[in-house]
């Protein structure tokens, strides 16, 4: 087996690197909302370890650990879309809101303003604000999910990516980078301090001084006003 590098075979490797698993479970469980499971993300990391142990070719020049890393991390994440308790009519609620953002922002030139998205729809703030609240706990629009696509297509594989494949990821990710940097300055640096910093939303709060509320607020505003600017590269017609 291909696993069997450094010595060790498949069961070795496993047992080696059990703890890798729980590393990235606990790393991943910090940005994800509360009914999500420890044991569920464990459970689907053990299958990444498997697999990974299975298909390691030390040929392809990355270490083991790097290799499972990113199939655990993978099995982690497409566990988490398998398990979407997302509603539909919360869907809806979030395509409205980023059809909103979109016209917005395309007949003003301007970042649209909470109070601006919330008159177009016809809802309350406080309504708009659950809406911003309802995105940032639902895992469809995560930002771990737009990077995982990124990862899965970089990570070590028996066949070569064309070179379409490649220029299309490569094209797909300046654009999410151009999406990010384009964020108004606070929505912005929330947005830093959570994946960069990885700190949560409490921990923001305290720094920027408003309430862990605002800061889920700003969070989801900040998913949406993203999927808003990237819907041409989804939906080139």
């Amino acid at each position: 087996m291909y696993a069997e590098v450094e010595g060790l075979g498949e069961s070795d490797q496993i047992v080696r690197h059990a703890s890798l698993v729980k590393r990235i479970a606990y790393h991943l469980l910090n940005r994800l909302p509360p009914t999500v499971q420890l044991d569920d993300l464990i459970q689907a990391g053990m299958v990444g370890l498997l697999e990974a142990a299975s298909n390691f070719d030390p040929k392809m020049g990355a270490s083991f650990e790097t290799f499972a890393g990113i199939r655990i991390r993978g099995a982690m994440i497409d566990e988490i879309r398998r398990s979407d308790w997302t509603p539909r009519s919360v869907h809806r609620k979030f395509r409205s809101v980023t059809d909103a953002i979109r016209k917005i922002e395309n007949e003003t030139g301007e970042d649209a303003r909470d109070a601006d998205v919330a008159e177009a729809l016809g809802i309350s703030l406080s309504e708009y604000h659950q809406i911003l609240i309802d995105s940032s706990s639902s895992r469809i629009y995560s930002i771990d999910t737009m990077e995982e696509n990124a990862q899965d297509a970089s990570m070590p594989s028996s066949s070569e990516q064309t070179p379409d494949e490649a220029l299309t990821r490569d094209e797909y990710q300046e654009q999410l980078a151009e999406a990010i940097r384009l964020l108004p300055d606070k929505e912005q640096l929330v947005m830093s301090l959570y994946y960069d910093d990885e700190l949560n939303f409490r921990e923001i709060g305290e720094i920027l001084q408003v309430t862990e509320s605002r800061i889920c607020q700003l969070h989801g505003q900040a998913l949406l006003r993203i999927k808003s600017r990237m819907a041409a590269w989804r939906n080139p017609d």
